[in-house]
């Protein structure tokens, strides 16, 4: 069993409900659904290029998978969560938009926020008590002769390489797509997400996601709200 922290909106949201479409899956409720057909796309290419999203379910990651530490249970880390988030104010990201991030697209906010920033760093140290430290195996799949100083130092003190200063917000609707489709996949995202982007993205609350055994989909397992803004 793996835990992850992320953002997601509500399961009744219309943005989770049209990223269940996209990705032909719901992460609240683990089931496969109906994937949307994207103009310009064939069903079995769509669906491979969702494939790793789809797994992982629609989110933004704040704190990055990791198996609990051995004398920590379950209920503890849930008794955290919880007062965590009541803890923490509902804020706002300015602006979303769809980009693309290297060969992925992704949510993402329009520019950087300095709120959202603090916010994720908040819930990266939070968190950090009841994470065990990565495998050999875990730390060689990320890969870090690839990474920066910085990225390598956050992956073997905080267990992930993006984040505080390396940390960018986004929440992910396709794997690789190679050059040659990406402007027709920009085009199916920007008209499916269209009610969603180019306006603000409410951080209203927090999912608590588990993997039952590696390699498994992800699935909400707890969704927390945030407290309301003091300024409404």
């Amino acid at each position: 069993m793996r835990y992850a922290i992320y953002f997601t909106p509500s399961e009744d949201h219309p943005l989770t409900r049209a990223a269940a479409e996209w990705l032909g899956r719901d992460a609240f409720s683990g089931e496969a659904l109906p994937q949307l057909l994207a103009s310009g796309f064939e069903r079995p290419e769509l669906a491979e290029l969702t494939a790793d999203p789809r797994r992982y379910g629609f989110h933004a990651t704040l704190k990055a998978p990791f198996h609990l530490k051995d004398e920590m249970e379950e209920a503890d880390l849930l008794d955290a969560f919880r007062s965590f988030c009541t803890a923490r104010q509902a804020f706002d990201i300015p602006g979303v938009m769809i980009n693309r991030i290297g060969p992925f697209f992704a949510i993402v906010p329009a520019e950087t926020h300095g709120p959202l920033q603090d916010f994720a760093a908040s819930v990266v140290e939070a968190f950090e008590p009841f994470r065990a430290p990565l495998s050999a195996d875990d730390m060689a799949r990320r890969k870090p002769e690839r990474l920066t100083d910085s990225q390598r130092q956050y992956l073997t003190t905080w267990g992930y390489p993006y984040v505080f200063d390396d940390f960018r917000f986004h929440m992910t609707l396709s794997g690789p797509v190679p050059d040659d489709r990406a402007p027709v996949m920009a085009e199916g995202l920007e008209a499916h997400f269209s009610a969603f982007t180019n306006r603000a993205l409410r951080i209203d609350g927090l999912a608590l996601f588990v993997e039952p055994e590696r390699g498994a989909p992800f699935q909400v397992h707890s969704w927390q709200p945030l407290a309301a803004p003091t300024n409404g």
